[in-house]
């Protein structure tokens, strides 16, 4: 305690030269900066996380069963009714997605279309995604398409155009002469474009009727998934283990994280590839701590000397450095994680820092950043580790120099 209670005192206490006062202020300073950054950063990413979240949650369910062998479910309304019985489980649909080949007028691509019931806008908000086209429209159990926009542009298909959808045909015997047998088309009406800036939807993806999405694929009450909404205050993990014991040993059950894992995936490598690069800024900016000390030590030697005369051991004067300079690593890790705090709370709520480019054309006009207590508990950790490593450095590089100062007799001016 007493070496801590001196070591704050010489971090408070104004220095008889101004030197040593500016010095320690840019050394807290930097370490305040870099900390302040890597807050920043890491809300940065956080927001963007965020926001690929809410969209993804327009058009994913909170959990998904799906196979863990084959394609499909046999009896995939049974098992949705069975899902629906479980606690936490606010409703359960019967889905299928599948691939196919899409035509209209001189144009071709291949989609994923997908099957849904006409009550799948209770399950997700599909609906707030439909940039042209009449919103519910597509529910009809008459054949009809939500498709895209990225089919629409590649197809030049517009609401009310009819498309052709193909897919190889499962049952039935296929004609050699006649290669067009063995394929299953179905006219599609197209009711509406949706867009969630996502291109692993916004590419190819279409929606349409579960009934009519059956019947192109010769099926009867097959599913490929089953999606589930929650409860409002259900946990997901807890909810999914629910899941996957009611339906059986042959069902996987993943939360939207893991449904997407890939687009987040890339999202949390960057963030913590950059959160190491600023680290290593932390790191450099610390070790102006050593400066600090080395000036500190001549600045306090008189201090020294009476300490070594009132029985003080060399090891106190040693502990006394190492704590001031973590205790200046601290303090600028500390003002920053406040300061980079602060900024972002600004950007959070008043959206102050806006995107470069055309409004008109963005879906989105300011920088996304949300402020996350356990990145600031990281920060604070990193600081302290990084804080710990510089004044132990610092403390045995003066070592030396302090022991020859505090040996030294103090210098006496003359008259």
């Amino acid at each position: 305690m007493l070496a801590w209670s001196i070591a704050l005192r010489y971090l408070f206490s104004k220095k008889s030269q101004g030197a040593v006062n500016i010095i320690s202020a840019v050394a807290v300073a930097g370490v305040a900066v870099a900390t302040a950054a890597i807050v920043i950063v890491l809300s940065v990413f956080n927001g963007f996380t965020h926001l690929a979240d809410s969209r993804l949650a327009a058009i994913d369910p909170d959990l998904k069963a799906v196979p863990i062998q084959g394609k499909a479910w046999t009896d995939g309304d049974s098992l949705a009714a069975i899902a629906a019985r479980v606690a936490g489980v606010e409703m359960a649909m019967p889905v299928i997605e599948e691939r196919g080949l899409l035509i209209f007028g001189n144009q071709q691509m291949p989609v994923i279309f997908k099957g849904v019931p006409d009550q799948y806008g209770e399950l997700v908000n599909i609906d707030s995604t439909v940039i042209d086209g009449k919103r519910q429209q597509w529910y009809f159990s008459e054949p009809a398409a939500l498709i895209s926009v990225g089919v629409a542009v590649k197809s030049t298909a517009r609401p009310g155009a009819a498309v052709n959808l193909y897919v190889p045909r499962r049952t039935g015997r296929i004609n050699p002469a006649n290669p067009s047998t063995a394929f299953r088309g179905q006219e599609v009406a197209v009711t509406g474009v949706f867009q969630i800036d996502q291109p692993e939807y916004d590419n190819q993806h279409v929606f349409m009727p579960l009934g009519t999405a059956r019947d192109l694929l010769e099926y009867q009450a097959e599913a490929t998934a089953i999606e589930i909404k929650l409860a409002p205050d259900a946990k997901p993990d807890a909810v999914a283990t629910a899941l996957a014991d009611a339906i059986g040993p042959d069902a996987k059950v993943l939360t939207r994280a893991q449904t997407e894992q890939s687009a987040f995936r890339m999202i949390m490598v960057e963030k913590w590839i950059t959160f190491l690069m600023l680290a290593f800024i932390l790191v450099i900016a610390s070790f102006n701590i050593v400066s600090t000390l080395a000036l500190l030590v001549l600045e306090k030697r008189d201090n020294m000397n009476t300490l070594r005369a009132l029985g003080a051991p060399q090891g106190l004067v040693r502990g006394i450095f190492m704590r001031l300079g973590f205790a200046i690593s601290m303090a600028g890790g500390i003002a920053g994680i406040a300061l980079g705090s602060v900024l972002v709370l600004i950007q959070q709520w008043g959206h102050v820092i806006k995107l470069a480019g055309d409004p008109s054309q963005m879906s989105i006009l300011y920088y996304p950043v949300k402020l996350e207590p356990l990145d600031l508990l990281i920060v604070l950790a990193l600081t302290a580790i990084i804080a710990l490593g510089a004044s132990v450095i610092a403390a045995a590089l003066v070592r030396d120099r302090a022991e020859r100062v505090s040996d030294r007799p103090p210098i006496s001016v003359g008259a």
